[in-house]
């Protein structure tokens, strides 16, 4: 049996059964109206297995009286009409004497996602919409559905590790793995993600940039080999970019060089962890 459903969620639930899931759907009174809305501005919302993350939606709304403030929003998953979101916070900022930008500040806990429904909590992951209402200074009001659209992301890490024969020269061959993986938030682990496409890049020695050199595909436990030749100095890493439910990340890179001192290595260095 899950253990948690959080208020947010409910109301939410009870707003897409009375008004739908498209915005063609929303009802108000009067003159009030959304004029713009956007979520984490602008940037995917991207959640780990551990780690708390927060985020603004913030609505435009204009009525010729002035806006009394954001009454309701909650987020909602597109997909499963549900969410492990709370609403913690709303605040509204007069721009003129008829328009405001009203902000809720939402949270995510990961702790919460196992628990909460009855559905597998990464069915959670992909798009996500606004919903919740507004009301002017003179009685007039707005309940919107599916505002300021966003992604959620199941967060990624990513390691490389560069080894060959010491000294290398010119010509020599490295061998370059890694390990992709990504939040199970069902288990609340990091689990190798089998399947991708993951791009080895190189960075020569007093480069600015990576370019790619060769694109590998993870093994069943999300495992990454490539062998290739060294022609100079430089940095090896391993490059996801991610996909509409997957966050994209780049991991640290190894040092090869070349010539008569000794390669350092092997030894791992791994991306920072998101979450």
């Amino acid at each position: 049996m899950r253990r948690h459903v959080l208020w947010s969620t409910v109301a939410a639930v009870a707003a897409m059964t009375v008004l739908g899931t498209t915005s063609a759907n929303a009802e108000g009174r009067g003159d009030t109206q959304i004029t713009k809305a956007v979520t984490n501005n602008g940037k995917n919302v991207i959640v780990g297995i551990s780690k708390t993350v927060t985020f603004p939606v913030k609505v435009t709304v204009k009525d010729n009286s002035g806006i009394s403030g954001l009454s309701r929003l909650d987020t909602i998953s597109y997909s499963t009409g549900g969410g492990a979101s709370e609403t913690i916070g709303k605040t509204c900022k007069k721009l003129s004497a008829t328009v405001s930008e009203c902000t809720a500040t939402v949270r995510l806990v990961p702790a919460y996602f196992p628990g909460y429904s009855d559905w597998n909590a990464n069915d959670d992951v992909g798009r996500w919409c606004a919903y919740g209402d507004v009301q002017a200074n003179d009685g007039d009001y707005w309940i919107f559905d599916c505002v300021a659209p966003f992604n959620v992301k199941r967060a990624t890490t990513l390691t490389t590790a560069a080894t060959g024969p010491g000294p290398l020269t010119g010509g020599k061959q490295v061998k370059v793995t890694g390990t992709l993986s990504r939040a199970d938030w069902e288990a609340l682990k990091y689990r190798g993600y089998a399947g991708q496409s993951v791009q080895l890049q190189f960075r020569k020695a007093g480069a600015s940039a990576y370019r790619t050199v060769k694109t590998v595909r993870t093994n069943s436990s999300g495992r990454l080999s490539a062998t290739v030749t060294a022609s100079g100095s430089g940095s090896w890493r391993w490059f996801y970019p991610g996909t509409s439910t997957t966050a994209q990340i780049a991991s640290a890179g190894d040092t090869v060089t070349l010539g008569p001192a000794t390669m350092r290595g092997p030894y791992v260095m791994r991306a920072a962890t998101r979450g």
